[in-house]
């Protein structure tokens, strides 16, 4: 069994893989390389078989997704870690040492992420991760270096490695047995937040997630679904409400589902009142598709509570982040945990 295997999803990425894979290839001698291809139309199979002849190749035959894209490619491989890594992502020397030699030493850890920079400006976060990720009282996520759509600086403020509740599926290590045993990535939510899921339902078993910030990677980010798009808005707020029906304890579901109500109704009017038509619908169009899929979940929803050794998980906050960041004005995690 190969120890580590980082396993790229593609999907009509054969540029970016150009771009990107060869940092990969040159610093991650340690691991198997792996791209599972979903579906794609463009040459990108083609090109990594002339290009990358070492890359092992997993086709699929249609775009899964990202979550059940994996979980379909992961089947096919065999390894004591995955290293789930988008193909936009690029890596230095030493990246992976510092969060291999954590999880050897850890066994109680399920996963972990690097510290995330931006790989158009290294020297800040990035959005899609930062230093290891977190949710608030009513399900928004933010994280060490990222809060909403502040961005800090990396100043070596968050060096220190630490427990949190998500780490981001743009660069996701994680132990191929706490992968299955927790049912893998769930497919129905098909992209967005669909690794905070699967870190929730782990880190409320009892198995750690960490942030260990001595290895770094840099994301280029938004290359599938750019800020603004209506298909995005519609999956990010379907898929939070999911996350929080699978997830949440009894005691506390239904009155963050009723919040949730009227600031999704608010967010809503602030698109429209933008003229962004799409994502005002979107929105709508989201909360519909979560009541038709309630009931999918429910089964779901009570193996994870039988499960939960953790209730609630420590790292979920017990404050409104939009109250803190747009009312009280504390828009860094520094910030946040000064209150």
């Amino acid at each position: 069994m190969t120890k580590l295997s980082i396993v790229i999803l593609n999907w009509n990425g054969a540029e970016m893989m150009r771009r990107f894979l060869p940092s990969v290839l040159q610093h991650s001698t340690e691991a198997e390389i792996v791209v599972v291809d979903n579906g794609s139309t463009d040459d990108s199979l083609q090109m990594l078989s002339q290009n990358f002849p070492s890359v092992r190749q997993v086709v699929l035959d249609k775009n899964y997704g990202f979550a059940d894209g994996y979980n379909k490619g992961l089947k096919e491989i065999e390894a004591e870690y995955y290293l789930l890594l988008n193909s936009d992502v690029e890596v230095r020397k030493g990246w992976l040492k510092p969060m291999l030699a954590y999880m050897d030493s850890h066994p109680d850890v399920a996963a972990c992420q690097p510290k995330l920079l931006c790989q158009w400006s290294p020297s800040d976060f990035e959005y899609a991760g930062a230093c290891g990720g977190y949710i608030d009282a009513l399900g928004y996520p933010y994280c060490r270096g990222r809060v909403m759509g502040t961005i800090e600086s990396d100043k070596g403020q968050y060096d220190n490695i630490a427990p949190i509740l998500w780490a981001t599926g743009a660069c996701l290590l994680v132990r191929a047995n706490d992968y299955w045993q927790a049912g893998g990535l769930d497919g129905r939510f098909f992209a967005h937040q669909e690794e905070i899921d699967l870190c929730w339902r782990l880190r409320s078993r009892g198995r750690g997630i960490v942030c260990v910030p001595q290895s770094v990677a840099y994301h280029l980010g938004g290359g599938t679904l750019p800020q603004g798009n209506p298909r995005k808005t519609f999956l990010n707020f379907r898929n939070n409400l999911l996350l929080l029906y699978k997830n949440l304890p009894q005691e506390r579901l239904v009155k963050v589902m009723r919040i949730r109500f009227w600031l999704d109704a608010l967010a809503s009017i602030q698109f429209l009142l933008t003229l962004q038509w799409g994502s005002f619908l979107a929105v709508w169009k989201a909360r519909k598709a979560f009541r038709q899929m309630r009931s999918d979940f429910k089964k779901d929803r009570e193996e994870n509570l039988r499960q939960a050794r953790l209730s609630p998980v420590p790292e979920q906050s017990t404050f409104s982040l939009l109250w803190q960041y747009y009312v009280k004005g504390r828009k860094t995690y520094h910030d946040l945990c000064e209150m």
